[in-house]
């Protein structure tokens, strides 16, 4: 068996706990209006569904020192079909955020366990092979508006929860399938050491944490209250943001495509700045912009870039940690700014909540964003940020 169908194995998996993290975006309506929850609370189960998603992924690095990453690959599958079955009983809040945790759960610690067995599995091409997972990855959030749209057609929000259940139980069998009969990759041999990890490789992972924890918390708010936010101050109907909110996301699939291919080939630190500057510009266009052309376009163009900071990131950490840390590392950078990316929601609603306008709010944090990328450039230009894969002195498998 291939190592080729493991990896399209993979990207079934990948598909569907991205789905199992953005699906709350377009059900936040029904959901809201099943469990009568204020904008506060359900930004809060928006956001415990991302800190689902970060709170296992520094466990689950150490985990790996002691277990084989496809099998916690594959425990992540079993973890998603028990959250996704148990949501579809919830019949409390209470119930409602502990599915949502569960279903963060498996998400976060697939990532952990799979993007350095993908790097293992293609050494050869990190950025490609990752682009490609992280497009799979991006068509369930492309998918995800159009998939609650239609269940809900015909059935209420459990139904949505349902279909999930079934279909990853068949795709974590058939990932079990390809696995067993396939050799798997041992460059993580040696990787048994945690805090070893982070003593050695802390100043990627701060600057991953620096860079992406607080983009990642501005987009998390911007995108889970986006139908919320344009139908409040841009004078939309919920139908044409929830179809805006698939631009954002469907905007991403090149993105990670393309963008994966350009991490191969460009020097890591300027290509990240660059996305990064770029998602600023376009988050102070959006809350510019008025008339429903203009609010698309500049949607269409922000869904690209900020979708296009995570595979460059994500090779400049993988293609630059050696074996020996690789996991251990990117599970510490990963849960670190998972926990600062998950808190957008609630603090996004919190402060709406509290009489602040959205666009107030989008402003401020782009404020603060563009307050980091100055030091970045600053810490760059001398020549105090790693510059990873690029750098000459730093080489695979040390």
């Amino acid at each position: 068996m291939s190592r080729g169908r493991v990896f399209a194995s993979m990207c079934s998996l990948v598909f569907l706990v991205n789905l199992a993290r953005v699906v709350f975006a377009p059900l936040l309506e029904p959901l809201s209006a099943a469990f009568a929850l204020t904008e506060s609370t359900a930004g809060l189960i928006a956001t415990l569904a991302w800190l689902g998603s970060a709170t296992p992924r520094i466990p689950t690095g150490y985990l790996l020192t002691r277990v084989d990453r496809h099998r916690v690959v594959l425990g992540t599958g079993a973890v998603l079909t028990g959250a996704a079955a148990f949501m579809t009983v919830a019949q409390s809040v209470v119930m409602l955020g502990v599915g949502a945790f569960l279903m963060g759960v498996a998400s976060g610690a697939y990532f952990i366990a799979a993007n350095p067995l993908i790097t293992e599995l293609y050494p050869e091409r990190v950025g490609r092979t990752l682009g490609v997972h992280g497009t799979a990855s991006q068509v369930a959030a492309v998918a995800a508006p159009l998939f609650v749209g239609a269940v809900l057609a015909g059935a209420t929000w459990r139904g949505v929860f349902s279909i999930i259940a079934v279909v990853a139980a068949c795709a974590t069998a058939v990932f079990y399938w390809t696995a067993r009969r396939t050799e798997m990759p041992d460059a993580g041999t040696e990787d048994r050491d945690l805090l070893t990890a982070a003593r050695k490789q802390w100043p990627i992972i701060v600057s991953g944490v620096a860079i992406l924890g607080a983009t990642g918390f501005v987009w998390n708010g911007l995108f889970n209250f986006y139908v919320k936010y344009v139908t409040a101050t841009k004078g939309l109907d919920a139908a044409t943001g929830n179809t805006l909110l698939t631009v954002v996301f469907a905007a991403g699939v090149p993105a990670f495509w393309l963008t994966g291919r350009l991490a191969d080939r460009l020097p890591h630190v300027p290509l990240m700045l660059t996305i990064l500057g770029g998602f600023v510009a376009c988050l102070f266009a959006l809350t510019a912009v008025q008339g429903l052309v203009a609010i698309a376009v500049v949607t269409a163009i922000l869904g690209y870039v900020v979708h296009s900071l995570f595979p460059a990131l994500d090779t400049y950490l993988l293609d630059s940690l050696p074996d020996q840390n690789r996991a251990s590392a990117y599970s510490l950078y990963s849960g670190s700014m998972m926990i600062v990316q998950a808190l957008g929601s609630v603090a996004v609603g919190a402060l709406v909540d509290a009489g602040f306008g959205y666009d107030t709010v989008f402003q401020t944090f782009g404020g603060v964003l563009v307050a980091i990328l100055l030091v970045l450039v600053v810490l760059w230009a001398n020549d105090a940020l790693p510059t990873g894969g690029q750098d000459p002195t730093v080489v695979r498998g040390d």
